[in-house]
């Protein structure tokens, strides 16, 4: 029996990297493979920032369907699905729909996720020397409408159920936590213990501490093939290298499923695009009237995160358009319309747009642990929450790995006493 030792990362954003960094803590050889320059580069590069065990409400209602019917040829609608049909996207939907009654359990699934990644997290930053703008400002939902704000009444309820504790806010108490908002709204929900970070910053700062442990990486590689071989997996990049692992973990985000199918498993993600815009906060007015608190507009899907001094980060939407990653203007304009109705004296003269495709289960629950094949494991299809889920999940499939290992060491060491 041979010991598992070697082990193949693919994927170099947060939960590659999480994961990268959790299996070194437990004695791993580790190699990441990914197609970018720098860790970091695509999803994980410039989301909306929250740690929010608060947004941890699977999408799977009924009302989420009928909305995304009725905004399909709204160009800035929250949620926008491209009518054009393809196989993945209707197996997909379809399956998203069966999911509907696991609803409940799967929103306090990943509530209870959320609180216990948040721990793994720091601990990584802490561990590692990783800065990134952390900010324990905490969330705070708001809702111009009744019927939105009875609705997250309900999700309160199964948040608790989760281990999430959040207070009721009336239109005044709104007022007196960020004064600097304006718009007139019913209610909302604040969540002391959700907090902001960088995304970015934490991923890269993080890659290269453990590159500097003994990780190694090798970007700028595609890969060609991944293939069971025996006991083990082969991985072969498009530079003409290839390499045999004791084990692999997926974590390559929208590539997962290809990858998956490779190695004999079903990944059913879809690539759902999210936007961003990082307004720099270049004259002091702007830095003033800036939110220090994180926030979250109920109706527009809008989340927000200073992050730092002068960056304040916007970001929303869904968009299911396949591989898609243009970064379209009508989806951009919305969020600095936002800005600039939300927090007037806050200058969108200098804005960075980006886009991100979030790697989606049907069922909005990330993939983690093993395959069909014992030395093939997967952390990926956070969708939404990647950030906040990502020091749970690199901790799960970590402590599997090194299980198995233990076992199979322990075996091999019995039958050598018994030989």
């Amino acid at each position: 029996m041979s010991e598992m030792k070697k082990v193949a990362v693919l994927g170099a954003g947060i939960t590659g990297i999480t994961t990268a960094a959790k299996l070194i803590e437990q004695g791993f050889e580790v190699t990441v493979f990914d197609r970018q320059r720098y860790a970091a580069m695509e999803t994980s590069f410039a989301n909306g920032g929250q740690l929010s065990a608060s947004n941890a409400e699977v999408w799977n209602t009924w009302s989420t369907v009928l909305k995304g019917i009725k905004w399909m040829l709204q160009a800035d609608a929250p949620l926008l699905v491209n009518p054009t049909p393809s196989w993945h996207k209707l197996s997909w939907m379809l399956e998203f729909m069966r999911h509907i009654p696991d609803y409940q359990r799967n929103t306090i699934e990943t509530t209870r996720l959320a609180i216990e990644a948040r721990q793994h997290l720091m601990a990584l930053g802490q561990t590692w020397g990783v800065g990134f703008d952390h900010s324990d400002c905490g969330i705070m939902h708001f809702y111009a409408n009744q019927k939105d704000f009875n609705h997250a009444c309900e999700v309160t309820k199964l948040l608790k159920k989760g281990g999430l504790e959040r207070h009721a806010l009336t239109s005044a108490d709104i007022k007196l936590k960020e004064p600097r908002l304006q718009g007139s709204f019913v209610g909302g929900f604040w969540t002391p213990s959700d907090s902001t970070g960088d995304i970015h910053n934490f991923t890269f700062g993080l890659a290269e501490a453990i590159r500097k442990a003994g990780v190694t990486f090798c970007m700028e590689t595609e890969l060609d093939d991944v293939s069971i071989e025996g006991k083990g997996v082969r991985v072969t990049d498009n530079k003409g290298n290839s390499n045999h692992f004791d084990a692999v973990v997926v974590c390559a985000g929208v590539g997962s499923r290809k990858l998956a199918s490779k190695l004999g498993d079903r990944v059913n993600i879809y690539p759902v695009k999210g936007y961003s815009i990082t307004v720099n906060l270049r004259d002091q007015q702007s830095q003033e009237s800036a939110p220090l608190i994180s926030l979250l507009d109920d109706e527009t899907k809008i989340v927000t995160s200073r992050l730092g001094k002068d960056r304040f980060r916007i970001a929303g939407t869904a968009e299911f358009n396949g591989y898609n990653r243009n970064i379209r203007e009508d989806r951009i304009r919305p969020l600095v319309k936002w800005c600039n109705r939300h927090f007037p004296d806050v200058s969108t003269s200098s804005v960075v747009p980006w886009a991100g495709l979030r790697p989606m289960m049907p069922n909005m629950m990330p993939k983690v642990g093993r395959g069909r094949h014992p030395q093939v494991f997967y952390n990926t299809g956070h969708g939404h929450l990647g950030w906040t889920l990502s020091g749970a999940t690199a901790d799960m499939v970590a402590s599997v790995m090194a299980g198995v290992r233990d076992e199979t060491r322990s075996s091999s060491l019995t039958m050598a006493v018994v030989s």
